[in-house]
C-alpha cells in the first residue's frame, strides 16, 4: 500500500486544517502522527476499518477529528483550533490493527508526511 499525504500548509493559532491521506488500495487501521522540530515521532489519533471507532491523544482530543471514506480509500484528519505547538510533519499510516492506546503498533506502511506550521 502507498500513502499519499497533503493538505498541510501555514495557518493563524486559531485555525483549521484538513489533512488528506488517499491510499493505492483498500487499507485496515489507520493512524496519524507528527513530528515536530528536535522531538521523537507521536501519536495524534487512529481510526478503525469502518470508521466507528476512533481514539485521540490527549493533546488534540476535542479540537481534531478523523474520519475515512472507504469508497475514496483516504483517511482525514480535521484540525481545528490550532496551536503553535501543533507545528509538526504530520504522517499518515497503516496500521497492523485498531487499538484505543496511545503506544499505538508499529506501523505497517508509512505516508511521506506534510507539514503543518501554525503562527502565533
Amino acid at each position: 500500500v502507498q500513502l499519499q499525504a497533503s493538505g498541510g500548509g501555514l495557518v493563524q493559532a486559531g485555525g483549521s486544517l484538513r489533512l488528506s491521506c488517499v491510499a493505492s488500495g483498500r487499507t485496515y487501521a489507520m493512524g496519524w502522527f507528527r513530528q515536530a522540530p528536535g522531538k521523537e515521532r507521536e501519536f495524534v489519533s487512529t481510526i478503525n476499518w469502518s470508521g466507528g471507532s476512533t481514539y485521540y491523544a490527549d493533546s488534540v482530543k476535542a479540537r481534531f477529528t478523523i474520519s475515512r471514506d472507504n469508497a475514496k480509500n483516504t483517511v482525514y484528519l480535521q484540525m481545528n483550533s490550532l496551536k503553535p505547538e501543533d507545528t509538526a510533519v504530520y504522517y499518515c499510516a497503516e496500521l497492523p490493527y485498531y487499538t484505543s492506546d496511545y503506544n499505538q503498533p508499529t506501523p505497517d506502511y508509512w505516508g511521506q508526511g506534510t507539514q503543518v506550521t501554525v503562527s502565533s
